[in-house]
């Protein structure tokens, strides 16, 4: 999920609407819900807008849950911000919260204010984008970095890369692109960054893999599968069972 292409209503509603597919679309494991159907919930039928709610609240624990936990290099509430965020969503008054928590009332009110405030900085900090690099990012030119990963486990320079650079690596460090088959895994952390991308295209998003599915496509594209399979995950592009039993893209 690249949250540069979402609106805030598909952020905060946990699904998108895609347009090519005619379909509303789960942000979190890609679930689909086509126009022209109806999806049987429990013992009710939904229509696809409907259906795409109900699942957001019975597949992940609501929108809110998937929001305060989720959201990777974005998400940077600290603990005690997210059990003050919960209890707030819980519509507790101000003095119920600070009873909860063995604090005053003038506390929780002021961690509010900050919230409302944060929230002003960001809306400001978004018209400023838009108005320089356009609402949908498209003034952006060849030399822009590339976007990165909403997962991403570390956040450094090795992230740092321009359109051209990508270009670049991607032909250096691949034999071929269709069928994608790699030359050697590269040293450098840049390289190996848009290498993992690249590869991670490979796996379908809301999809789960099994060891022996993952082993095979990852084989294809070069000898030491399991060294890809690895960087893959410690580099947050896949998730991964804890007994490696089963992969997925993240």
């Amino acid at each position: 999920m690249d949250y540069g292409t979402l609106t805030i209503d598909e952020i905060r509603n946990g699904y998108r609407y895609d347009e090519s597919e005619k379909a509303h679309v789960c942000n979190y494991c890609g679930r689909r819900f086509p126009a022209g159907q109806v999806f049987p919930m429990g013992d009710r039928y939904f229509e696809p807008e409907f259906a795409a709610r109900e699942h957001i609240t019975a597949e992940h624990d609501g929108s809110f849950r998937k929001l305060i936990e989720g959201g990777a290099k974005y998400n940077t509430f600290t603990d005690t911000q997210k059990e003050l965020l919960g209890l707030f969503a819980q519509g507790l008054s101000d003095n119920e919260i600070a009873s909860k928590l063995g604090i005053k009332a003038s506390t929780v009110r002021h961690q509010k204010f900050t919230f409302r405030e944060k929230a002003k900085q960001a809306k400001y900090y978004l018209a400023v984008y838009e108005e320089v690099f356009g609402e949908d990012g498209s003034r952006r030119k060849a030399e822009d970095i590339v976007d990165i990963p909403n997962t991403a486990t570390m956040m450094d320079d090795r992230y740092v890369i321009t359109e051209k650079e990508r270009e670049r690596i991607l032909k250096s460090e691949f034999e071929t692109m269709e069928p994608l088959r790699l030359r050697h895994y590269p040293l450098k952390a840049k390289r190996q960054v848009v290498v993992l991308s690249e590869v991670a295209k490979l796996f379908e998003f809301g999809r789960t893999y099994s060891e022996s599915e993952t082993r095979e496509m990852l084989s294809a594209v070069y000898e030491d599968y399991s060294m890809l399979r690895r960087y893959l995950v410690d580099y947050g592009f896949m998730g991964r069972k804890k007994d490696g039993s089963e992969y997925w893209l993240k």
